[in-house]
């Protein structure tokens, strides 16, 4: 059984990168912003499968893949890096959109591609490849029992976390976008923000050496 102090460190930390603007709190109030909260639900689940699907792959051995084969890890860092400047530049260009602009005129997705949309924006996601296969492991004690199941717990942990704070997000992003809609300066000031920050993780991504600890 795993102590509760490394269950009390996995949620505080997974509640920080959680509230971080990134891929998946963009794409979710996107998508909630432009279709509707059942939208935003749906693109949440396809967002949940991929932390399961990040957890069994981290029970696997992703962690140790990463440690025996540096250039899986440096494959893995650089296409998030990309993904992360692109979606900076997306906001920062000349006409970039905030995540919580309203676009109305954008046309409706099907459930079953809000639902893909949602899973491959979560496995593209650096933070959580970086955080699953460099930070959980650190949480882990050998006295605990086998790696794999404290890994399992751990990462349940960060996923219900994961799940709650973007859910919280996806609900409210409706209103922030009415709020903001208003008031262009603060729109403003909140994209070049967002998008900033995501250029800056975009880069020190790129640069890491090695897996990013906390």
């Amino acid at each position: 059984m795993i102590a509760l102090s490394a269950i009390g460190g996995v949620a505080l930390v997974e509640l920080g990168m959680a509230l971080t603007p990134g891929p998946n709190m963009i794409h979710l109030a996107s998508r909630a912003i432009t279709q509707g909260r059942r939208a935003g639900l749906v693109s949440l689940s396809g967002t949940a499968v991929g932390f399961v699907c990040y957890l069994l792959a981290s029970a696997a051995g992703l962690s140790a893949l990463f440690t025996a084969v540096p250039v899986a890890y440096t494959v893995v860092k650089l296409a998030g890096a990309a993904y992360l400047g692109y979606l900076a530049w997306g906001m920062l260009k000349p006409g970039g959109r905030s995540p919580f602009a309203p676009a109305q005129d954008l046309p409706p997705v099907s459930d079953a591609r809000l639902f893909s949309m949602g899973l491959l924006t979560n496995l593209l996601n650096p933070k959580i490849a970086l955080l699953y296969a460099a930070l959980l492991p650190q949480f882990m004690d050998p006295q605990s029992g086998p790696a794999w199941a404290q890994l399992l717990q751990l990462g349940c942990v960060q996923i219900v976390v994961g799940i709650t704070v973007n859910g919280v997000i996806m609900l409210g992003a409706a209103r922030v976008s009415g709020f903001l809609a208003t008031r262009p300066r603060v729109m403003t000031a909140q994209r070049f923000a967002s998008g900033g920050m995501l250029g800056i993780f975009a880069l020190r991504t790129a640069l890491s050496r090695g897996p990013v600890s906390t």
